[in-house]
């Protein structure tokens, strides 16, 4: 059984996730009309997986005895003026759910639930792993610059980098 803090905190982090999702999406069409076809792609494929997060919480929250709240679509607030702008955006929120998955592992070993505990240390490799992907991504886009033919490039070499994520691991 949950406690009550660790069920809100974990309810907040639904929200967290699902917001995630948005914040893809919200990238991914942008992107799209920008003509960035790869980037599209790979930001879709983040908002899904950033769902599934969400899902995974929901039924752990639910299998628990727990109520997972489903909570209301937030429109996110991005700046949209460039490439560079918009993956610095996405690295600062993966820096900021990190932060969020490590304050759940906390509640979690301070209620002695160490059920919920083993239960996130998925999340804790998965944000390791969403960190080095933002990270490598923007180090890319720094390399390229202002170079319109690099970015092209970039885009069309984007479009395979989440198969080959999860062809490579890294662990």
């Amino acid at each position: 059984m949950l406690s009550e803090k660790l069920q809100n905190a974990l309810n907040e982090q639904i929200k967290l996730e699902g917001d995630s999702s948005q914040i893809y999406l919200d990238m991914a069409s942008w992107a799209e009309i920008q003509g960035f076809e790869g980037i599209a792609a790979f930001m879709f494929a983040q908002s899904d997986e950033e769902r599934q997060h969400m899902l995974k919480l929901v039924k752990y929250v639910n299998q628990r005895g727990g109520e997972a709240v489903i909570p209301a679509i937030t429109k996110p607030t991005l700046d949209h003026t460039s490439i560079k702008g918009l993956f610095k955006q996405l690295f600062d929120h993966e820096v900021f759910v990190s932060k969020s998955i490590n304050e759940l592992v906390h509640i979690a070993l301070e209620d002695r639930d160490y059920a919920t505990h083993n239960f996130l240390q998925w999340y804790v490799a998965e944000q390791i792993e969403e960190e080095a992907t933002a990270r490598t991504i923007l180090d890319k886009i720094n390399l390229i610059g202002d170079d319109k033919g690099g970015l092209y490039l970039f885009d069309n070499d984007i479009k395979n980098f989440n198969q080959e994520a999860n062809t490579n691991p890294v662990n």
